[in-house]
């Protein structure tokens, strides 16, 4: 499978996420535009009510990503700043799907995450 393949909308949901972060989420991935061969795109939240709490705070409504596809392994950084890394994505193509879904962990790594942030499970689902 290549990056290419995977260009495209994505519906998130994941389980159990921390406070103050939507159980769903929308992401879109297109070509890296100095790398060909890796990925950029962008993860919306609907943060709603708990935007600019303190829970929340090294987090955006709409934050990029960037990384690649690494034998069937999906691996993103998220930045909400543009600057510093605000989370990681480690996900791995689901069995029988032709690479229309993903599950994996998301990892909070910004500034408002406690030192033992939980591995947070995700699931990708590609939208038509």
């Amino acid at each position: 499978m290549k990056a290419a393949q995977l260009y495209g909308l994505w519906a998130v949901r994941f389980a159990n996420p921390p406070a103050g972060l939507p159980e769903r989420a929308t992401m879109l991935l297109e070509r890296h535009a100095e790398f060909a061969e890796s990925l950029a795109g962008i993860v919306s939240r609907d943060l709603g009510k708990a935007a600019g709490s303190k829970a929340i705070a090294g987090h955006a409504a709409k934050a990029a990503l960037a990384g690649d596809l690494e034998g069937g392994m999906l691996l993103l950084d998220e930045s909400s700043d543009n600057i510093s890394i605000t989370g990681t994505w480690n996900g791995e193509m689901v069995e029988g799907s032709c690479g229309k879904a993903f599950k994996g962990s998301w990892k909070d790594t910004s500034s408002s995450a406690p030192d033992n942030a939980p591995d947070v499970p995700f699931t990708l689902t590609r939208l038509p």
